[in-house]
């Protein structure tokens, strides 16, 4: 069967970035342009497509670590700040990118929201697993098969105790 660990991160993304641009729910908003994706950058991204790579990296995140919750990938995407002489900091990633991005998904029907003890957070759902299984397949070459369930085989009848045999433990008179 094949599992997300199969394919190199970089190769997933890339493909899945393209797949999720023809999904009408996750589309780039206006301002995605001119943002920064968060207080350790210093320009926005260069590359035009960087909402759907982010968006690819996100959902493959919660397919590795779900439920997983905004505060954990803004951890996960944030990074050192430069401050001249001073030492580097570390600062989180956008939190409105990422909350954006997880909405998306949700209303694409790859994510929901859910609690596992006290854990909460996004976790995949059997259609966003289905999507990245068929591009990990694509870039594998694999395809998905069920395994095939084994003929079971009737076990032997077992013959039953003597009626005198199950009243061992009494006593006899």
């Amino acid at each position: 069967m094949t599992t997300i660990h199969e394919a190199k991160a970089e190769e997933l993304i890339e493909k899945a970035a393209q797949e999720l641009k023809k999904i009408p729910e996750l589309k780039q908003p206006e301002w995605a342009a001119y943002v920064k994706t968060g207080m350790h950058k210093e320009r926005p991204p260069v590359d035009p497509d960087w909402w759907y790579v982010r968006s690819a990296a996100v959902l493959r995140k919660i397919a590795l670590l779900g439920p997983i919750g905004v505060s954990k990938l803004r951890t996960k995407y944030g990074g050192r700040k430069r401050r001249g002489h001073k030492p580097e900091h570390f600062y989180k990633g956008s939190g409105n990118i990422i909350r954006k991005i997880l909405q998306g998904l949700e209303k694409a029907g790859f994510v929901k929201q859910e609690a596992v003890g006290v854990h909460k957070g996004r976790r995949i759902t059997a259609k966003g697993n289905s999507f990245l299984i068929n591009i990990i397949s694509q870039i594998t070459g694999k395809t998905e098969s069920k395994p095939k369930p084994a003929k079971k085989e009737k076990p032997a009848k077992k013959e039953e105790p003597k009626k005198e045999e199950k009243k061992t433990g009494e006593k006899k008179k």
